[in-house]
């Protein structure tokens, strides 16, 4: 299917899952208990299937999807639900890496339409999209036979939608101050926040690397939740049976080693076989991630384009020094950083490269902030394929996921298909 079919089919799909959130009064939040009763509704208050919930910062959805590959190497069948989409809303429903086709969209929605018929209309709060696709992705693994659920949660930990599923493993990536005074007012409390997906039966909980404050944080929150049950492991690379050569290389790499080590302990945990070392290596190796140091074409020009959804200096430094050992230099630079992100940083790792700055037209996004004099803005709806050849030859293209989703459109990039289960 065509980008253009598939988005005009989505299109028809997407008014349940974003009309209380468009709706939505200023003050009002999310209403996650709202959320359990159509979860409920729907006979998903507690899936069958194991879950296995991601939460972090940065780099969930590389943690998803390798846990999600690791345990399809096993022989499972995996239904993986991620936020946002990659090109499209499809996208945020996969099984066995690949997204669900317009239909079943469309199924899952009615589904949703017609569990919101039989409840009250919002009162305080709202169903957040991210929290809808959540639980149409739980719908879709129990009606598929989903032998696992992997969830990535959208923002939050115990206030986000993914933590109304009780995972039986969860899984860590970097905790650092995005979203400060959203979710929390220190990193402190933003550790504290996400731990807060871990439920008292949680059997295993699998952390990235923290800076000592979050880590003592994390211990406290996952000891106090599970009783004594868990203790948070963090990976290093030591003590997780993954061959090292199918593992990304640079700031994704500790994600994925992550995302392999949760998909393990939940094997582990039901008492079920690790995959053979072989058909790990090459499952893991078959891992194709769109936007996350990804190398395109543009379609009909003599332009590559790396896309990454970098949101901080460190991300933008990594995805500049990769391009430049790729290629030998940069042309220009597609840079899309809302107010609440490390735009000091991003300014500071691009230097004195030409910059266009992308503004995205979605209200709960602010670009106020002052840029650098020498840096172009315009507006999303400028940014066309003619539009980024005019820029050279060799483009970056850095910032929020929502942007790098716009640019995977431009490049014609394959979403289809995360990674082949055999």
């Amino acid at each position: 299917m065509d980008a253009m079919a598939r988005s005009e089919g989505a299109a028809d799909a997407e008014e349940v899952f974003f009309r209380e959130w468009r709706a939505r009064r200023p003050g009002q939040t999310r209403d996650v208990a709202r959320a359990r009763r159509v979860a409920d509704l729907l006979g998903v208050g507690a899936p069958r299937a194991p879950v296995l919930a991601v939460v972090g910062s940065k780099g969930k959805g590389t943690a998803a999807t390798y846990a999600s590959a690791c345990l399809a190497a096993a022989g499972w069948r995996v239904c993986t639900v991620t936020s946002p989409g990659l090109r499209g809303n499809t996208d945020r429903i996969r099984v066995d890496g690949r997204a669900v086709d317009v239909d079943v969209l469309g199924a899952l929605a009615a589904r949703l339409e017609e569990a919101l018929r039989r409840m009250p209309p919002p009162d305080r709060g709202y169903l957040s999209p991210a929290g809808l696709f959540t639980i149409a992705g739980a719908v879709h693994a129990h009606e598929a036979g989903a032998d696992a659920l992997v969830l990535e949660a959208a923002m939050g930990g115990r206030s986000d939608e993914a933590a109304l599923f009780a995972p039986a493993v969860v899984a860590i990536t970097p905790i650092f101050g995005e979203h400060l005074g959203v979710l929390g007012d220190t990193v402190e409390a933003i550790a504290a926040e996400k731990a807060g997906a871990v439920a008292p039966g949680t059997r295993a909980v699998v952390s990235a690397p923290q800076e000592p404050a979050v880590a003592e944080v994390l211990d406290g929150v996952v000891a106090a939740r599970t009783g004594g049950g868990a203790a948070v492991e963090y990976m290093t690379g030591d003590g997780v049976d993954a061959p090292a050569a199918a593992l990304p290389d640079g700031l994704g790499r500790v994600s994925a080693l992550v995302g392999v080590a949760a998909g393990l302990r939940l094997l582990r945990a039901v008492g079920a076989p690790g995959p053979p070392r072989t058909r790990l290596r090459d499952v893991l190796a078959s891992v194709r991630l769109p936007g996350r140091l990804s190398w395109h074409r543009l379609p009909g020009a003599d332009t590559d384009v790396l896309a990454d959804a970098a949101i901080d200096g460190v991300g933008v430094a990594a995805a500049v020094d990769a391009a430049r050992a790729r290629w030998g230099g940069i042309d220009h630079a597609l840079v899309c950083l809302p107010d609440h992100k490390d735009l000091d940083g991003a300014a500071a790792a691009l230097g004195s490269l030409p910059v266009t700055f992308v503004r995205l037209p979605y209200a709960h996004l602010r670009f106020t902030r002052p840029l650098p004099p020498h840096w172009t803005v315009i507006d999303a709806s400028a940014l066309t394929r003619r539009r980024v050849a005019a820029l050279g030859r060799r483009v970056v293209a850095v910032g929020t996921v929502y942007f790098v989703g716009l640019v995977l459109d431009l490049v014609d990039a394959d979403t289809e298909r995360l990674f082949t289960a055999g």
